[in-house]
């Protein structure tokens, strides 16, 4: 009976979803935080820790689009908890990599999870709020964002200096355990009414467009 009645209640479902978006934004700003105690760590290059930054980016704009009409297709639920496992898995991955090569392509695993969560957000808003109240829920996400980047550098600094790097990366794997178990419980499967395709063609050339714009914001300057 409870879990029906936050099924009925789309705030409560925002708020799981809002769970899984503090988490992904909250990684980014402490990674930041974290990048002098991954060189030391790691021993890695100074190249190199700007690819740990860039691989999440770097995926996640690529992939964006690419998610959003993925959960159109499969259901922005199932979209989100698939999003949602990658990510933390990526996580875990993180926590666990021996150098940096190993931290680059999980942070990048990151990206693709963080790429399938986002957009299915804005598709749950629009599916489950009336028009008159839309504009009041698309403000909570936004508020949340806004909480996990000043959150970020005191809580993963306070992590580093205790309990090390690994620890910025292995604190999301209970939070996204609990987030997964929380999404498949209260959030209904919000399949769309008319049948959508995957224009694979076009998906190849938005990725590989959005890939060469954010490489090239990345890498610009280095390549003039």
């Amino acid at each position: 009976m409870f879990i029906h009645r936050l099924r009925a209640n789309p705030w409560a479902v925002l708020g799981v979803m809002c769970l899984g978006l503090f988490m992904a934004l909250l990684d980014t700003t402490t990674v930041n935080i974290a990048v002098p105690s991954i060189i030391e760590g790691l021993d890695a290059k100074f190249d190199e820790i700007l690819w740990v930054l860039n691989a999440y980016i770097l995926a996640y704009a690529a992939l964006l689009i690419t998610g959003g009409r993925l959960g159109d297709i499969f259901g922005p639920r199932n979209l989100f908890v698939a999003g949602l496992a990658l990510f933390t898995a990526a996580s875990a991955l993180c926590g666990i990599a021996q150098d940096p090569c190993q931290l680059i392509a999980a942070r990048a695993l990151q990206g693709v999870g963080g790429a399938l969560m986002a957009p299915q957000m804005l598709a749950v808003i629009t599916g489950l709020f009336p028009p008159e109240r839309r504009g009041v829920a698309f403000a909570v996400p936004g508020a949340v964002g806004g909480l996990a980047v000043a959150v970020g550098p005191t809580f993963g600094g306070l992590l580093v200096t205790n309990f090390g790097w690994p620890s910025i990366f292995f604190v999301n794997v209970p939070v996204g355990a609990a987030a997964i178990t929380l999404a498949l419980l209260v959030t209904s499967d919000l399949r769309p009414d008319r049948r959508h395709r995957l224009d694979v063609v076009g998906v190849l050339l938005v990725t590989a467009g959005l890939f060469g714009i954010t490489f090239g914001l990345i890498e610009g300057e280095r390549y003039d």
